[in-house]
């Protein structure tokens, strides 16, 4: 039999409250008189809240399979829901975020890059980035977020030098607090580049707050640069959230080692929440989920 979450909270609210205690109310002529005193009531409130919360976490987790996943309010750092939050896993192209991050503080947007072979090695390319051709900084940056575009990321890691782009990587990590983060290539895709929920969500915080133009380029699909032949190509948006309005920004990424993962800035009753899920089975149903319940059960509601 199903209950509602209603019941729940009613047969939880009796197993915990005191024999003799907490009398609710009396019914007398049509009214209710309260027996006991004012901040006795006030305790049975936040109980009462207390329980709601739990009985909505406990909702959500049997929506949400993923083996890890954070949910952060990043205007005042509080976690919200979590699950394995500080476990490390490969993140894949979730790694183009700080590969955005290091870009935009060490790479002025207007300078133009010449690509050669090192740069167009990784796979995931695209036929609108080709061997010397001369591109500016800012639409390798846009290649990069909207398409996923590996030799995009390269590029940007060659031009400042690609030992030296990942050491900032690591560095700019550990300055905002990525305590169990580590950044194997500029890109995601080796195994190597591992972070957790709890990390992606500083990062996504530290983006919101500093870059969020990253946020702005992850939402875009309408990004188009000519191949080779002078034929117009269109970098579709890999991120499959980004026609929805709750979502500021969001980038997601895929290795076999990682499955599906997701980190993502949304906004919640005017509050931007951060939503991290790694390796997921169904990353763009979990995050939708987490917004729905975020909406709707009462947990976060608008406190304006």
């Amino acid at each position: 039999m199903k209950y509602k979450p209603w019941l729940i909270l009613v047969i939880a609210l009796l197993l915990v409250s005191p024999a003799g205690g907490f009398a609710l109310a009396a019914e007398v002529s049509g009214s209710f008189i309260l027996d006991q005193p004012a901040q006795q009531i006030k305790a049975l409130q936040t109980q009462i809240q207390n329980l709601k919360q739990l009985i909505a976490k406990l909702l959500l987790q049997k929506k949400i399979a993923s083996e890890s996943y954070i949910v952060v309010d990043i205007s005042d750092n509080s976690v919200i829901a979590q699950k394995n939050s500080n476990q490390a896993y490969p993140i894949a192209s979730i790694t183009k975020l700080m590969n955005a991050v290091v870009t935009l503080e060490n790479i002025n947007m207007d300078d133009t890059i010449t690509l050669n072979p090192q740069m167009l090695k990784p796979e995931g390319y695209s036929p609108s980035l080709f061997l010397h051709l001369t591109v500016s900084a800012k639409n390798l940056l846009q290649a990069s977020l909207i398409q996923s575009t590996n030799d995009a990321s390269e590029a940007l890691s060659y031009f400042v030098g690609n030992t030296k782009f990942v050491d900032l990587m690591n560095q700019k990590a550990k300055d905002i607090g990525m305590q169990n983060t580590y950044f194997y290539d500029a890109y995601g895709l080796s195994p190597h580049n591992r972070s957790t929920a709890l990390d992606l969500s500083k990062l996504l915080a530290y983006i919101y707050n500093h870059h969020s133009e990253i946020l702005t380029i992850t939402k875009e699909n309408d990004f188009w640069l000519p191949d080779e032949t002078g034929k117009l190509l269109k970098f579709q948006n890999v991120n499959n959230l980004y026609a929805y309005p709750e979502f500021i920004g969001a980038k997601s990424g895929y290795i076999p080692k990682s499955k599906q993962t997701l980190a993502s800035v949304a906004n919640i009753n005017g509050k931007p929440i951060a939503i991290v899920l790694l390796r997921s089975a169904n990353r763009k149903t979990e995050a939708l989920n987490i917004v729905d319940w975020l909406k709707n059960i009462h947990i976060y509601e608008n406190s304006n």
